[in-house]
């Protein structure tokens, strides 16, 4: 009996452990994607009203991420139905799928906003989609991976610089959310084995990408409370040199002075100093 009531309880708590990892994976999709010991953003705890100033960079942020998706949907869309590689094939139709959702989120925030939207991919852009229209085989796979993979790298410092600075609640988030998105890309198209690194751009020089922060750092010219100097030596020192040269000066005159009028003293020394 004792063992019947034991192997009740250990059913119903691993039944309850099941219903539980259940919930949260229903509750919270991209928990079951994570990777162990990788944290995911807390996006629920920003709030997304609309307020606070927009900057003109906001909304170059948002109609830039609107651009994205006008190019990157038709692109995968291509990736599905041109690329011989299963693996090119799941990439496309996984990015496209995303930016249509990343879609709706920036059409979301540009009506909180009042930004207004394109509805046609730029003239660069245009081009690229042109280019994966033109190329078959391995050649589209080349022209897909790495197109796709040098407009992530463009467009993610921007977002950090926007995420970073923003004073609007609304572009904040979506640029915490954009940079998810942008970061999955990125790996996605590195996992095809293709990615053609040397052409990307290189990173400044250390030199010039902390320039600014260098100069701010400078020290602060001299203020008034800080003791000049002259020829490198501080003022304070010079006088004390100065004062202790006058002083040795009157002495030795006034030392010399009475040992004149002390003649035999005089003779004496005169003698010494023959001897």
């Amino acid at each position: 009996m004792l063992a019947v009531d034991r192997t009740l309880r250990w059913r119903r708590r691993v039944s309850g452990g099941a219903l539980l990892a259940v919930a949260l994976i229903l509750l919270d999709p991209q928990a079951a994607r994570a990777e162990p010991g990788v944290p995911l953003p807390p996006n629920e705890l920003l709030t997304d009203r609309g307020r606070g100033d927009i900057s003109d960079a906001d909304r170059d942020f948002a109609v830039k991420v609107r651009l994205a998706g006008l190019w990157e949907i038709p692109a995968g869309e291509m990736a599905q139905e041109k690329s011989d590689d299963p693996r090119i094939q799941s990439i496309g139709r996984d990015i496209a799928a995303q930016h249509e959702a990343l879609d709706k989120l920036v059409r979301d925030a540009a009506k909180k906003l009042d930004v207004t939207l394109p509805n046609k991919p730029n003239a660069d852009q245009q081009g690229w989609l042109a280019e994966m229209r033109e190329a078959e085989g391995e050649e589209f796979d080349r022209v897909y991976i790495d197109r796709l993979r040098a407009a992530h790298g463009k467009i993610f410092p921007a977002i950090a610089t926007i995420r970073a600075s923003t004073r609007n609640d609304t572009v904040r988030k979506l640029a915490q959310r954009t940079n998810q998105f942008v970061m999955t890309h990125m790996t996605l198209l590195e996992s095809s084995g293709i990615v053609d690194f040397g052409a990307l751009p290189t990173a400044p020089p250390p030199a010039s990408a902390t320039g600014s922060a260098a100069a701010a750092q400078a020290p602060k010219p001299a203020s008034s409370s800080t003791p000049l100097s002259v020829a490198g030596s501080p003022v304070f020192t010079i006088v004390v040199v100065a004062l202790a040269s006058v002083a040795l000066t009157v002495f030795a005159c006034r030392h010399f002075m009475m040992g004149s009028r002390r003649r035999p003293y005089a003779r004496q020394r005169g003698r010494y100093f023959e001897s």
